[in-house]
């Protein structure tokens, strides 16, 4: 199943998402939250973006403190997967290792560095 990728630029504050092909999507396969991904291995060349989360088709979130690709349940204290509606709950919830796996369905990324060509402009040559 193709990843939904969700690229946010911190400097103009938008967000654009699109849907990558197979052959992209396996090159994300085994990356892990935080890490930075050069962005020719996605069809934009020039940039580098950096890992930030997303969730599976199921729709639980991956959270970076989680090792592994596979749902667990985990006592937590805060997002991604809990918000505490009081100062100190912490609750046992379900949610997805920090590693992406095939059956992950929208992976979340930031800009680190810009390349030449917008990202719009990119986006919609790849699309």
């Amino acid at each position: 199943m193709p990843f939904k990728l969700v690229i946010s630029d911190p400097e103009t504050g938008k967000a654009i998402q699109y849907e990558l092909d197979d052959a992209k999507t396996n090159a994300l396969v085994g990356k892990t939250v935080g890490e930075i991904v050069e962005g020719d291995v996605i069809g934009l060349p020039g940039y580098k973006l950096k890992i930030t989360g997303g969730s599976d088709s199921s729709g639980f979130p991956i959270r970076p403190d989680v090792h592994g690709s596979g749902k667990k349940r985990v006592l937590i204290r805060g997002a991604p997967g809990f918000r505490p509606k009081r100062k100190g709950i912490a609750k046992r919830k379900t949610v997805r290792g920090r590693e992406l796996g095939p059956d992950i369905s929208q992976v979340n990324m930031r800009v680190e560095e810009k390349g030449s060509t917008p990202l719009e402009e990119l986006v919609m040559q790849s699309a």
